[in-house]
């Protein structure tokens, strides 16, 4: 028996930022977001003895011995210490793993993986946890066993996947908003946004403690305070269908966003942007933490060819996608192979 695993890359139109705890355990957070069809793969193979990882976006095949963490396959030595602890060393199995785009592009690559990671080991194991669960754990094994600086949004838009909005609340509390956008809605969507690669990663860590300090200083608080306003207008707008409006919307978003701190944004960045407005785009925004990755634009139907040839010529390549319904996807495969 195979166990396979897929969780859902996301978009997130507006509210970053306000999912970072030092933000939402004062205010209270809220984001919009929905996932897309670029995934993050588990296949978990149970064998007799040992652990074995395979990654295709890191070209590694390793053995782990050891369950302490060095930078490398933490995320699975993690997940298998917080799910499995001590018996670990008892049971067997093959991860072979990849994502659908590089690590570090704004798109929660990573916060998608451990959650690929969390239910192929949820049925391998048969645990019984449910999606806000999944999510916490997810959350846990990211933020608080490694201490990876980051947002709340990117677990639970893996685990529960479509159009959601999401609400922090001061408690801890989590509250998922299934939104029920229409299909018209959903197909105006994807004829009218780019999503175009800048080719840089980034390490989202240092802009995330830049923004913390900011929440502790008081100096981005009316910037994070607008941007949650913005995730309460955006879900509105989006259920009316009133995508006009969604585009001019991504632009404030992102004119809001490049305030929070300065590492936000760069040259390039700023570059990209510019063309693709004087081009035909009418709103956009990088996605994730910011710094690099992919950025997302809304353009004029009858401009969208003219901005993606612009893009494409200045290095960020246009890449295909659409929106997923589906969250994560865990099946049983009786193949060999």
């Amino acid at each position: 028996m195979i166990i396979r695993s897929i969780a859902p890359l996301r978009i997130s139109f507006a509210g970053g930022g306000t999912d970072i705890l030092e933000y939402y355990r004062e205010h209270g957070g809220a984001v919009i977001n929905s996932t897309i069809n670029w995934y993050a793969h588990t296949n978990l193979t149970p064998a007799k003895a040992g652990v074995r990882v395979i990654s295709l976006d890191y070209g590694s095949d390793e053995e782990i011995k050891h369950f302490d963490y060095t930078g490398k396959n933490d995320l699975i030595k993690a997940t298998l210490n917080k799910m499995i602890g001590a018996k670990k060393e008892q049971l067997g199995a093959e991860f072979f793993m990849h994502t659908d785009t590089p690590p570090g592009s704004g798109l929660g690559a990573s916060s998608a993986v451990v959650v690929s990671l969390v239910g192929a080991i949820n049925k391998w194991t048969n645990k019984t946890m449910n999606n806000y669960e999944i999510a916490e754990l997810a959350y846990d094994i990211e933020r608080n066993e490694l201490c990876i600086r980051g947002g709340y949004q990117d677990q639970y838009a893996a685990t529960f996947g479509g159009f959601n909005h999401i609400e922090f609340l001061k408690d801890g509390k989590v509250i998922v908003n299934p939104l029920r956008v229409s299909d018209d809605t959903v197909h105006e969507l994807e004829a009218h946004l780019l999503l175009c690669y800048t080719g840089t990663t980034r390490q989202s860590s240092g802009i995330i403690e830049n923004q913390i300090k900011g929440i502790k200083e008081g100096s981005n608080l009316d910037m994070l305070h607008k941007q949650k306003e913005m995730a309460f207008d955006m879900k509105n707008v989006l259920l009316r269908g009133n995508l006009d409006r969604f585009g001019e919307m991504l632009d404030e978003a992102w004119q809001t966003k490049k305030k929070l701190t300065s590492n936000i944004t760069n040259q390039q960045i700023d570059k990209l942007y510019d063309a693709a407005r004087k081009s035909g785009a009418i709103g956009g925004k990088i996605l994730g933490a910011g710094g690099g990755g992919y950025l997302l634009l809304y353009c004029n139907y009858k401009k969208k060819h003219l901005v993606e040839k612009m893009m494409n010529s200045l290095g960020a390549m246009s890449k295909p996608f659409s929106f997923s319904k589906e969250g994560l996807t865990v099946w049983e495969s009786k193949n060999e192979y």
